[in-house]
């Protein structure tokens, strides 16, 4: 079973139930390659009256193609999905606008009341991982945050100023205490957006094949497991693939071929897609 929660987790989420209390608008972020996972059960509280900017980010892991079914699949929900890739910077500005374009009711507000405006107030959210601080590096056009990939770097909430226009709360990735949905938690790992510490890389890349079975129905993903190891996938079981593979390249190193089969979906060379495709309802 696939759980972590660790302390400075546990810390930030109270400290961000505290700190809502100042914000006008929630930057909702989340992994496109998983974009309902990373949806995190808490966040119509945090949102509550609030304005909500979602933010999808690493566009650049899945196609144009799904990328479309996606933001049709939001629209239908009357919702307006941004598309980022903070690494290179793309779709900033966007987000930039959608949040002050969020507060600008707060600034009414407060003017038909006689006061001054005020830099609308931020918050980002989302998972460990999904790329909030490369975010706010981009926001900022400067690196005031530490960003890598891997969960768990940013550990204290902090505001930072983006211009006269916005502040933004920079706040740790937090994940529910409890991952009820295991399929969920192996999806986590797959995307590496949970701490290496929960999970085996043996087993999470056997899951890793059998969605990678599931979903070559509908975007043809088994073609580049053939390509790139030159071990045929059809008539392999996931564990019988993941054997294979590790005889055939890794002296039969069973953990080398995992962690090779990991890394190499999270660079995007086993195909551009999302582990997850838009329900059908």
């Amino acid at each position: 079973m696939i759980q972590w929660y660790p302390g400075h987790i546990a810390k930030a989420e109270r400290s961000l139930a505290e700190q809502l209390k100042r914000v006008d608008v929630v930057l909702d972020v989340r992994d496109i390659r998983i974009p309902l996972t990373t949806q995190h059960p808490k966040l119509k509280e945090w949102v509550a009256s609030r304005e909500r900017v979602l933010v999808l980010n690493r566009m650049d892991m899945i196609s144009p193609e799904m990328q479309d079914l996606w933001l049709q699949w939001f629209t239908d929900r009357q919702e307006k999905p941004y598309f980022t890739n903070a690494k290179l910077g793309k779709g900033i500005r966007e987000v930039t606008q959608a949040a002050i374009a969020a507060g600008a009711a707060m600034n009414e507000r407060r003017r038909n009341r006689g006061m001054r405006p005020r830099p609308v107030r931020a918050v980002v959210v989302g998972f460990p991982n999904v790329g909030k601080s490369a975010l706010i590096n981009r926001l900022l056009n400067r690196k005031v945050v530490h960003s890598a990939a891997r969960p768990g770097i940013t550990r204290q909430l902090r505001w930072i100023k983006i211009s006269a226009d916005i502040e933004l709360l920079d706040a740790p990735g937090v994940i529910p205490a409890r991952l009820e949905d295991q399929r969920d938690a192996v999806k986590l790992a797959i995307c590496d957006d949970i701490g290496e510490a929960s999970y085996d890389n043996q087993r999470v890349a056997i899951a890793l094949l059998d969605l990678l079975h599931q979903l070559n129905a509908h975007v043809n993903t088994l073609d580049k497991l053939r390509s790139r190891y030159q071990v045929e996938p059809e008539n392999l079981s996931s564990e019988d693939y993941l054997h294979t593979l590790a005889q055939t390249k890794y002296l039969g190193d069973l953990e080398r071929a995992a962690c090779q089969l990991l890394t190499d979906f999270r660079k995007g060379h086993l195909g551009l897609f999302s582990l997850e495709l838009p329900p059908l309802r």
